[in-house]
């Protein structure tokens, strides 16, 4: 080996290149040096690291593994066991395929079952142990490996402690203790607050505290979470937070009626999201779905729905509400009972599996189905079980779904002053929720008790007020915030064979390259996808020729050959699984299973044809995104020499892949000059 060369050389900059978060860089380091042989275990676990950063999944995990099977042939079983720790962590965090995580926590229990002392990989053993059997529906089981966690990583990893408490917080809010466990939640979230956890660790941390509010749709403590998160990510943020972190925005975006600028967050979420994640795209797109139902683009919401449910997710409610919305009531009432009967075992975070938390969105939504449909007992207990998890979780917002729920029962049965007492409670709730779309839904049907009543002028007052509200929410654009300082505006102009760049007050100037080319189109379009082949084009002599030319060429396998291996290895896992939850008569982890395999099957299908020939890409839209990518990067470097704070803004904002995006907070945009 030549470990100590590479040292002094390319690893050396690869290193600094990953300190500086320059993760592209650094990945191309850590590569080449991988190549040259000059990895040694620890440097080995470092590039796993630094290849998750720069949004190689893939290679994260064939890192671990490899690594996993390298100090098991040296022996060193406690290090082997943190390896195959890793690969768990990643493909339940990052794929939300449950039958490999608990392949490889076999494999690392094995490898940890000796006598003490415990180590930081006993406790991160215990930390991912917890969310798998969180996610999988054993509550019980999770208590205790919470337990263990927490105790153990309070001596060996406050990362893997951090995680169990939170995991422990969402346990004690499912149990019912509502109060306790949003202390619990608040405690952890202040701890990663603190800055003494890795980045990867704070950022789950972070996310888990979220969607543990969501799903107990406390939004206004989900807000103020996902505020901190955001401003923690904006210079923390790697792998898939940045991602998760949009989804959580337009989460709240959409409950407070700017569904335009939700819209846009969780598009540039999916596109920041898709090299890290595969079964858990589906969460980003159901929300994707709710979004575009809401502002009446009921073939948007059914297309986005649909793809998650091609991915193993579970479209519910969300479908059963198109059909309802389309008129079809036969079939939204058929789906809504069979999500209710036979719920799919996704390992949602929010959500997560036999908790009545997870029914709630589906009772409010049967009541909404059985009254079109005129099935009165129906809409009655789902009612009462609506009101009942609302009481037992101690949520305004569930409340206020409940009072809706009961005022529909009320008004079917006759009863329109009662149903006129729970509507206006329901507006009332909603309100100080801070939800105009469910706030103008119950003043619809406000108006329809109050015309029951022959009350026709605070009938057409409340009909109104709620039609201007939902036109609001559906033709809003999306928001921006005006620039109102008096400083120089941002801008990127080209003089000869400068460009004048003037970022935050500060005036540079910067040599012409390809890549500022690319990165002007960019800045000039906030939130608009290019497709590398246009970037490039853009600059041929003939672009339109250019263009048409780069795009009939041919790239090889969508998936190449160590995707597909991994694809496989997956399967194997799956397999795995499945023969042991049969052994053990597990009939709820035989579905999961199921499903999960279901799911790679189907990703083997679309990337293969028929008689197994790969399915191909473009050829010059590879070599385009690889040239456009390390023009940008370039530019950036260079930019960041002259203005550190300007590198470090591209740096997070600038998107590169097949489509390159320029995305900056849509709340506080800069307003370039180009």
């Amino acid at each position: 080996m030549t470990h100590a060369a590479g040292e002094g050389t390319g690893l050396e900059r690869a290193r600094n290149a990953a300190a500086r978060g320059a993760w592209s860089d650094a990945y191309a380091g850590f590569l080449a040096a991988r190549e040259a042989g000059d990895l040694d275990p620890n440097a080995l676990a470092e590039f796993a690291d630094v290849a998750y950063a720069a949004g190689h999944l893939d290679v994260t995990i064939e890192t671990w593994e490899r690594l996993h099977g390298e100090l098991s042939r040296l022996g060193e079983d406690n290090a082997a066991a943190g390896a195959a720790v890793r690969v768990a962590m990643h493909l339940l965090f990052d794929t939300a395929l449950m039958a490999p995580v608990r392949g490889w926590l076999r494999r690392a229990d094995h490898l940890l079952d000796g006598p003490p002392p415990l180590t930081g990989a006993h406790a991160w053993f215990a930390a991912v142990c917890t969310f798998e059997r969180l996610l999988s529906g054993d509550l019980e089981a999770a208590r205790g490996w919470a337990e263990r966690a927490i105790e153990t990583g309070s001596h060996t990893d406050p990362a893997a402690a951090a995680i169990g408490r939170v995991a422990q917080a969402r346990l004690v809010i499912l149990d019912g203790d509502v109060a306790r466990g949003l202390e619990l939640l608040d405690d952890a979230g202040t701890a990663a607050m603190a800055g003494d956890l890795d980045a990867l660790s704070t950022g789950v941390v972070y996310c888990e505290l979220v969607c543990a509010l969501q799903g107990l749709a406390q939004y206004d403590l989900a807000e103020q979470w996902t505020e901190a998160m955001e401003r923690w990510a904006r210079t923390n943020a790697i792998g898939s937070l940045h991602g998760r972190c949009r989804v959580h925005r337009a989460e709240i975006l959409r409950l407070r009626g700017q569904c335009a600028s939700a819209e846009q967050q969780v598009l540039l979420a999916c596109e920041e999201l898709r090299p890290y994640v595969r079964r858990e795209l589906g969460w980003p797109l159901t929300e994707l779905g709710r979004i575009r139902l809401r502002r009446g683009n009921r073939t948007g919401a059914e297309e986005a729905l649909l793809a998650a449910h091609r991915l193993g997710w579970d479209p519910e409610p969300g479908l059963s509400l198109v059909r309802l919305a389309d008129g079809d009531v036969d079939t939204a009432a058929a789906a809504i009972r069979e999500a209710l009967a036979r719920p799919l075992p996704v390992p949602s975070k929010e959500l997560p599996p036999t908790s009545e938390l997870r029914r709630a969105p589906l009772l409010d939504a049967q009541v909404r189905i059985a009254i079109a449909g005129a099935d009165l007992e129906t809409a009655r207990v789902a009612a009462r079980e609506l009101e009942e998890v609302a009481v037992a979780f101690e949520s305004n917002a569930l409340a206020a779904s409940a009072l809706r729920a009961r005022g529909e029962v009320l008004l079917a049965e006759g009863d329109a002053a009662g149903a006129s007492a729970s509507f206006t409670d329901a507006v009332r709730a909603w309100n100080e929720v801070g939800a105009p779309y469910e706030t103008a839904e119950c003043r619809l049907r406000l108006a329809d008790a109050q015309r029951a009543l022959g009350n026709f002028r605070a009938e057409t007052l409340e009909r109104e007020a709620a039609r201007s509200e939902l036109d609001r929410i559906a033709h809003a654009p999306t928001a921006e915030e005006p620039r109102t300082d008096t400083a120089e505006l941002d801008s990127f102009v080209r003089e000869g064979d400068y460009w004048r760049v003037v970022f935050d007050g500060r005036r540079v100037t910067a040599r012409d390259s390809k890549g500022m080319h690319h990165l002007a189109r960019l800045l000039a379009a906030p939130g608009r996808e290019f497709h590398v082949l246009d970037l490039a084009a853009a600059d041929a002599a003939d672009p339109d020729a250019a263009a048409r030319l780069a795009r009939a060429g041919d790239a090889g396998p969508l998936l190449d050959a160590r995707a597909k291996q991994m694809y496989r290895r997956r399967l194997e896992e799956i397999d795995e699984d499945m023969e042991e939850a049969r052994a053990d008569h597990d009939i709820a982890r035989q579905e999961q299973t199921e499903l999960e395999r279901g799911f790679l099957i189907n990703e083997l299908t679309r990337a293969v044809g028929l008689g197994g020939r790969d399915r191909h890409a473009g050829a010059a839209s590879e070599r385009a995104r690889a040239a456009v990518t390390q023009a940008v990067r370039k530019a950036i470097g260079r930019l960041r020499d002259v203005l550190p704070a300007l590198g470090d803004h591209l740096d997070r904002t600038i998107r590169t892949g097949t489509y390159c995006v320029y995305v900056p907070d849509p709340r506080v945009p800069p307003s370039w000059s180009t």
